[in-house]
């Protein structure tokens, strides 16, 4: 072959075979000679050019393919993140319980995933471990065909809500709520137990401790319920409501009433208070509880519960939250509507409705309830009407 070193003048030469693949270079007699290093040197820079091509090739051939996998074919549980609510001021908080403002905290963020068992969405919120099945009112077919698609699925199954009125009347009544585990029994006067399902089929038992107590036909009949009127099930504000019943309780040593707030009577952060309900003894649970249970949660301030490692910003006005930042207790499941009450010397004050919650006695999630002291005028006047 010809080779050109230099720009020196071209000569001729060949190979001469010293074992296999050798390559190694001579020069014949009579031609100029070039030295050996020289030609070795072209000929691995050569081979080091064909190798860096070859490496490139098949990376940019690994990179494709693996995108058109991720493409195609997406795992069932890939997590797709979505924006979970706007940003907001929010204060942190550090582990002595202080607080201070920073800078619009950034959106949550939310994965979806498709449980590999039943089919059915779930959803992990960011910094939480545990992931929930997609149950929302805003929630629509358009959204969850727009997740399904995004996960690899080409449709999904929308189940219709059952309407309280399918629901047998010996079933409990259970409030739209997410919050935790309360411990020990407590047999209070004010605690009533509502049943379904149809409106003339509600009951209010007053004076029991046990649902297995509960006998048909028997109960207080409720006449008309009146919620507030601005009450919102995006974020449950105004989260109250007042039952009218056909017929008064009578009072006795068991079944007695607890007292509303004063005006302006403000219970301090830290003050004890009692829970009550007949909800889930835990998160993983699926029933109720048979027994009344009952347990000591603290106020925390308002300002803590609206910083950003606890709900970012999610409390109104009208909510109060109580309970453990190290989730050491707390309402759950089934308690929504129960009360919230805390001793004034003698009297015991109804402070707080068990409205929401994340989770079940979690850490950093303690429970909220709507703040009765807010709603002192609308109790008066609705009662005043039902009067008339």
């Amino acid at each position: 072959m010809s080779l050109m070193l230099d720009d020196q003048a071209p000569a001729e030469a060949q190979y001469a075979e010293e074992g296999p693949g050798s390559g190694i270079f001579r020069a014949e007699p009579g031609d100029q000679q070039h030295p050996i290093s020289q030609v070795v040197c072209w000929r691995s820079m050569q081979r080091g050019c064909a190798v860096l091509g070859a490496l490139g090739l098949l990376a940019g051939v690994g990179v494709g393919s693996w995108l058109l996998v991720l493409y195609l074919c997406p795992a069932a549980s890939q997590p797709i993140s979505g924006t979970l609510q706007d940003e907001e001021i929010t204060l942190s908080c550090s582990e002595d319980g202080g607080e201070e403002a920073l800078l619009p905290a950034l959106p949550k963020t939310v994965s979806f995933r498709i449980n590999s068992e039943d089919f059915l969405l779930e959803v992990q919120v960011r910094d939480r471990p545990r992931w929930l099945l997609v149950c929302h009112e805003g929630w629509s077919p358009a959204l969850g065909l727009q997740v399904c698609w995004s996960l690899g699925y080409l449709r999904l199954t929308h189940h219709k809500g059952v309407n309280l009125t399918d629901i047998k009347l010996n079933s409990s009544q259970e409030f739209a709520q997410l919050s935790p585990r309360l411990e020990g029994f407590l047999e209070e006067v004010w605690q009533p137990s509502f049943r379904l399902s149809r409106l003339s089929s509600w009951r209010v038992h007053a004076g029991l401790v046990s649902h297995s107590a509960v006998r048909p036909h028997q109960g207080a009949v409720v006449e008309r319920i009146i919620p507030h009127p601005l009450y919102s099930a995006q974020n449950h504000d105004y989260d109250v409501a007042l039952l009218r019943l056909r017929t008064p309780l009578n009072f006795s040593d068991t079944v007695g009433a607890v007292c509303l707030p004063a005006k302006e009577q403000h219970f301090p952060k830290g003050s004890q208070c009692w829970v009550s309900g007949w909800g889930h003894t835990d998160s993983s649970h699926t029933y109720s509880s048979d027994m009344l249970q009952d347990t000591v949660v603290p106020l925390l301030s308002t300002q803590l519960c609206n910083s950003s490692c606890v709900y970012s910003g999610a409390l109104t006005p009208r909510m109060l939250c109580a309970g453990y930042l190290d989730g050491r207790a707390d309402a759950c499941q089934g308690d929504s509507g129960g009360p919230l009450v805390c001793p004034d010397g003698d009297t015991w004050r109804l402070v707080g409705v068990v409205s929401w919650g994340l989770g079940c006695a979690e850490p950093s999630h303690p429970g909220v309830y709507a703040k009765v002291a807010e709603f002192l005028d609308w109790i008066h006047d609705t009662v005043q009407d039902s009067l008339l």
